[in-house]
């Protein structure tokens, strides 16, 4: 270096041929040594898996793997349609003793409003399955498939005399195309003199009509669906990779989970073909326009296994919802609905490994939403098929 000059540290330097050949020889050589030493290993010891096989070895089984979904309802099938989408290759078979009788998604139309009390283990996974939710009904809905799944756009009104928290809802409000403060006219649209509304537009999923096209899209994928009473889960070992559990109240003894309960519901539903706004209102009142007639809500009873139509229930049923709405007066009942909706404080989706005699049986839980269960199934639906893939990965824990 000439006296007078510093060379900078971070000086780029010309390029040498020689100097590069020199030191791709000595990586190649040193990766050589690597893998030879990995396939040295690998011959001593035949418990030992070379990086390369054992990947073919997971996506074997990825590809060739038997899944069952256990359950009667739109949840079920819903996951089903889920694990077909990702795993196009496994065999996926739904099991259940009946369909569509007593469920929780049989009792009404549902409109896209997760409760306030559906909860997941944290904040931040509960919003999310609102979101994945939400995005599978857009997605339906912008189809061509729309009115054949029953999923339509419905725009509504809220009301409230309590306080202004019940019309809000913290995962709408930044998630749906409106979401907006109703405006004083707009509270006087219906009697009561309330206090506070929200207006906003969502999405109605009438389960009439999704059910039967869902299940005919599902046996167009060759996805087997199966009349098959399950008294014990010993009936099912060695049979499958993973079990999808989306049995609902039928799980509360078949899983033994003292947390599940029921919650009786009753609904009515009206000819009303003028009716093409849904209202909401306290004490679980709403009125919501449907394919098949406007369906008019609702009761709840915690801790109730009657399926049987109360008349007391009917009677106020159809007198608060005549008060906020009047123009439904004299409507013509079409039918009384009963369901139970399987609900638990915290909806159940995540792994455990099963041990029934000499078997160990894979399970990933889906259940527990309780009125939630058809608008918020798709996203616990993803959810839940991630931790299958996690399973059949190896990965067993939560």
């Amino acid at each position: 270096m000439r006296q007078g000059t510093r060379e900078r540290p971070n000086q780029v330097k010309p390029y040498n041929s020689r100097n590069m050949y020199q030191t791709e020889t000595r990586n190649f050589r040193r990766n050589r040594h690597v893998i030879n030493h990995v396939n040295q290993v690998s011959r001593q010891d035949p418990d030992s898996k070379n990086y390369y096989n054992h990947m073919n070895k997971r996506s074997d089984i990825m590809a060739s793997c038997n899944i069952a979904v256990l359950g009667n309802n739109a949840l079920a099938l819903t996951t089903a349609l889920e694990l077909q989408t990702e795993l196009r290759n496994a065999k996926i078979s739904i099991l259940s003793e009946s369909f569509n009788t007593g469920t929780t998604d049989s009792v009404a139309t549902s409109m896209f409003r997760p409760s306030s009390n559906f909860m997941g283990p944290n904040e931040a996974v509960t919003r999310k399955w609102v979101q994945d939710s939400y995005y599978y009904w857009e997605q339906i809905k912008l189809s061509v498939d729309a009115a054949f799944a029953g999923v339509v756009e419905l725009a509504g009104y809220s009301y409230s005399n309590m306080s202004p928290s019940v019309v809000k809802h913290r995962y709408l409000e930044t998630l749906l195309p409106l979401y907006r403060s109703a405006t004083p006219p707009e509270l006087d649209i219906c009697p009561g003199d309330w206090k506070y509304g929200s207006f906003f537009s969502s999405i109605l999923i009438d389960n009439d009509v999704y059910t039967p096209w869902l299940t005919k899209k599902l046996i167009s994928t060759n996805v087997n669906i199966s009349a098959t009473k399950i008294n014990s889960l010993s009936e099912l070992n060695d049979q499958y990779n993973v079990i999808v559990n989306c049995t609902g109240l039928e799980g509360k003894h078949l899983f033994d989970d003292p947390k599940l309960v029921p919650i009786r519901e009753q609904t009515l539903k009206v000819h009303a073909p003028w009716c093409k706004t849904f209202f909401l209102a306290e004490y679980d009142t709403y009125v919501v326009p449907s394919f098949n007639g406007v369906t008019l809500g609702g009761c709840r009873n915690f801790e109730s296994y009657n399926l049987d139509v109360n008349r007391h229930d009917e009677l106020a049923i159809k007198e608060r919802c005549e008060a906020l709405v009047p123009s439904l007066k004299g409507s013509q009942i079409l039918e009384n609905r009963v369901g139970l909706l399987p609900y638990r404080e915290q909806v159940r989706v995540e792994k455990e490994v099963i041990t029934t005699g000499t078997y160990r049986m894979n399970v990933v839980h889906n259940y527990g939403h309780g009125e939630n269960v058809l608008t918020t199934a798709p996203g616990t639906a993803k959810y839940a098929v991630d931790l299958v893939k996690e399973m059949l990965k190896g990965n067993f824990h939560n």
